[in-house]
């Protein structure tokens, strides 16, 4: 199987930009701007028009993220709360009945967008963003509702006069106290279709010491290597762990203690162009052409890992330097 290069869409509570929003001919993937008139406008068919343009390219809708995960854990408490938001989700991304917008919107007007859905709790049964309610039972709740989303999406799938089967995916953390908190393992892989594995923000500039925020491999810390391996221990098959990628970096300013300055004090993030301690790989050129990187493009097919996921497009070149690296690095035979 060849291995898969995956992005996904994080939703946010923006109806005019994801349905409503005309898009002129200038910015349209097929050259034609939205009309006052037509159903499906903004993001979503743009995604329509891109996946048009392109027939092997597969959308997923990215359910949660850091900031939207914190009543997760209130939502999918009970059998009826599960086959509620499912059945919601279902409605609205995958058979595409949208709220009716002026002449935006409508019964199946995003039918055929999506291809599937990644669940994006972060994190069941452990800390994420201040506020999210957890409870020990997550741990179950979050198998459950995985079950859920399988059954719904096959039903649903079979129903279609073309039978077709939808993806079903999650973002899954590294570190394995948060892996056992909230994910039984062998138990949720046979329902997922793959797993993206959180493969940066191992380390992140708001500490107080410099660290690899996305080592493949390192000797007593958090590593990718350490992340596949915990996620197979427990009973993940291989095929179906896709690597996470940063198209970022992390970074420290007023670093001292000598040496490369790994693992020394700081006194706080790197100035960056959006964000202090956080910069796109396309900004820094000097940093991308230093030539100084060990590259390891053979990790993913060697291992027999799923594939890769990037977090996110928008930090990579004009000329997409690194998506380019990483469809030759599994593509190579």
């Amino acid at each position: 199987m060849r291995p898969r290069a995956m992005t996904k869409l994080t939703p946010g509570s923006d109806p005019w930009a994801d349905y409503v929003r005309p898009v002129d001919a200038a910015a349209s993937v097929d050259g034609v701007g939205d009309t006052a008139d037509q159903r499906l406008a903004g993001s979503f068919n743009e995604l329509r028009e891109l996946k048009a343009k392109h027939p092997g390219l597969k959308v997923m809708i990215s359910l949660g993220g850091w900031s939207g995960s914190a009543h997760f854990s209130d939502a999918v408490r009970t059998d009826a709360g599960r086959k509620k938001l499912v059945a919601s989700c279902l409605d609205t991304y995958i058979k595409g009945n949208l709220p009716v917008d002026g002449a935006r919107g409508g019964a199946g007007a995003a039918a055929g967008v999506f291809d599937g859905v990644d669940l994006d709790w972060e994190w069941p049964g452990s800390d994420g963003a201040p506020g999210n309610v957890i409870r020990p039972e997550d741990r179950p709740n979050f198998t459950k509702l995985v079950r859920e989303f399988r059954t719904q999406l096959d039903t649903y799938g079979r129903s279609l006069p073309q039978r077709r089967h939808y993806d079903l995916s999650a973002y899954v953390p590294t570190a394995p106290a948060k892996i056992d908190a909230g994910f039984e393992v062998a138990r949720i892989m046979r329902d997922f279709d793959f797993v993206n594995l959180q493969g940066y923000d191992l380390h992140v500039s708001g500490e107080k010491t410099t660290a690899q925020q996305s080592a493949l491999y390192a000797k007593n810390d958090f590593s990718v290597d350490q992340t596949v391996r915990a996620w197979l221990r427990r009973g993940a098959p291989a095929h179906k762990l896709v690597v996470g990628m940063p198209f970022y970096g992390q970074g420290w300013t007023g670093v001292t203690g000598g040496g490369d300055g790994l693992g020394q004090p700081a006194t706080g993030p790197a100035p960056a162009t959006w964000t202090a301690g956080s910069e796109d790989y396309k900004f820094p050129r000097e940093l991308a052409n230093s030539g100084t990187y060990k590259l390891y493009p053979s990790y993913v097919r060697r291992n027999g890992l799923g594939g890769a996921m990037v977090w996110s497009l928008d930090g990579d070149s004009p000329d997409g330097e690194l998506i380019t690296a990483i469809d030759r690095g599994l593509t190579r035979r």
